[in-house]
C-alpha cells in the first residue's frame, strides 16, 4: 500500500484529493491542525503539524511516498505565509524522499491568459498573486534540480464541487438559488475555465501513480471544464429544472468596499479572470496519462448543489 500525506486535508482541494485516494486504495495521511481534524474525510488519517513549523511538518511527512501539497492561505495573507510555507513544504518532502503534487491555478499567466493556455504559455507576473505563483513554482523547480526533489504541479480553472464551501459557486454563482437567482462576474459569453474537484482529485491519483515515469519537475494542464456564463446557467437550470434570474456583480461598489475590506481589494484584484476569455489546454497530461475522468457539467452541478445544499428541491431530487 502506498502513502500519501495530504497537507491541508481538511480544505476543498485537499479534501477531494484525500476521497479519491482512499478509494484507489491508498495510506492517506491528513496533515491538518489541531482545529481542523475532526473535518477530514472517512478513512483518514489525521496527522497534526502546523506548515509554520518544520520540524513537525518533516516529522508528519515521514513514509510519505507523495506529498501533496494543498496548502492555501486566506488570500490576505498570501504575501506573508506563502514563500515560508514552501520552504517548510520542500524540506519535509526532501527529508521523506517523496513526491510533490502541487494543485496549480492560472494565476501565474497574469492578464495574458487566453483560450487553450498551454503549460509552455508566458508567466507573466502583472498581479502580485502572479508574482508569488511563479515565485513558489520556481523554488520547487529549482530544488528539483539541486536535490533530485520530484514536483509535479497539476494546474486547473476555478474550483467547484465537492462537500466544503468558499468557492466561486457557492460564495458568489449560486449563492442566491433558492432565490431563482444566478449571478455571474463577467460577460455571459467568455469562457472561463472550471475544475470539478472530484474530477480533479482522480486525476491526482493518476499523476501520482504515473509519477515514476515523469520528470523531476512538471508541469501539467487539467481542461475541466470551460463555460461561458450562458452555457453554466443552462447547465445550472438543467441541473435544478427550472429557470433562472440572472444578475450581475457590482464590481465598482467592490472596489469602493476594497478600500476599507482587505479581501474585497483582493478578490476586485483577480476578477480580470471573468473579463479575460480563458481555458487550459490538457492534452499534455492525457498524453501522459491517457483520458482522465470528466464529469458531465448538468450532473456535476448537480451533484455540488446537492452536496453543499444549495437548493432545497435539488437536494431532494439528488437524494
Amino acid at each position: 500500500m502506498q502513502t500519501i500525506a495530504i497537507l491541508g486535508a481538511a480544505g476543498r482541494v485537499g479534501d477531494a484529493a484525500a476521497r479519491a485516494f482512499v478509494k484507489a486504495g491508498w495510506r492517506v495521511k491528513g496533515v491538518a491542525r489541531s482545529s481542523k481534524g475532526d473535518q477530514l474525510a472517512p478513512g483518514v488519517e489525521w496527522v497534526k503539524a502546523d506548515a509554520f513549523d518544520r520540524r513537525s511538518l518533516v516529522a508528519a511527512c515521514r513514509g510519505a511516498d507523495v506529498v501533496l501539497n494543498a496548502l492555501n492561505p486566506q488570500y490576505t495573507e498570501w504575501e506573508e505565509k506563502v514563500m515560508p510555507m514552501a520552504e517548510n513544504v520542500v524540506a519535509a518532502v526532501e527529508a521523506a524522499g517523496a513526491t510533490q503534487l502541487l494543485p496549480g491555478n492560472v494565476y501565474n499567466f497574469g492578464l495574458e491568459i487566453a483560450v487553450g493556455t498551454r503549460e509552455d504559455a508566458p508567466q507573466v507576473p502583472s498581479t502580485p498573486k502572479a508574482r508569488i505563483r511563479i515565485a513558489m513554482e520556481e523554488l520547487f523547480r529549482r530544488k528539483a534540480g539541486e536535490s533530485g526533489v520530484q514536483t509535479l504541479v497539476l494546474r486547473a480553472g476555478d474550483f467547484y464541487g465537492g462537500v466544503k464551501r468558499e468557492a466561486w459557486l457557492d460564495l458568489m454563482i449560486l449563492s442566491k438559488l433558492k432565490k431563482d437567482v444566478f449571478i455571474w462576474p463577467g460577460p455571459m459569453d467568455l469562457p472561463h475555465a472550471f475544475a470539478y474537484l472530484p474530477d480533479l482529485g482522480e486525476a491526482f491519483v493518476r499523476l501520482a501513480e504515473k509519477r515514476g515515469e515523469l520528470p523531476v519537475f512538471d508541469r501539467f494542464h487539467f481542461a475541466g471544464h470551460s463555460l461561458t456564463g450562458t452555457q453554466m446557467k443552462a447547465a445550472t437550470e438543467e441541473a435544478v429544472g427550472r429557470p433562472l434570474s440572472r444578475r450581475g456583480v457590482p464590481w465598482t461598489l467592490l472596489r469602493a468596499g476594497g478600500l476599507f475590506v482587505p479581501m474585497l481589494r483582493e478578490l476586485v484584484v483577480m476578477s480580470y479572470l471573468w473579463r479575460t476569455p480563458h481555458s487550459l489546454d490538457g492534452s499534455k497530461i492525457e498524453a501522459a496519462l491517457g483520458p482522465l475522468p470528466t464529469t458531465d457539467p448538468v450532473r456535476a452541478i448537480r451533484q455540488a448543489v446537492a452536496d453543499l445544499a444549495l437548493d432545497r428541491e435539488t437536494r431532494a431530487m439528488a437524494a
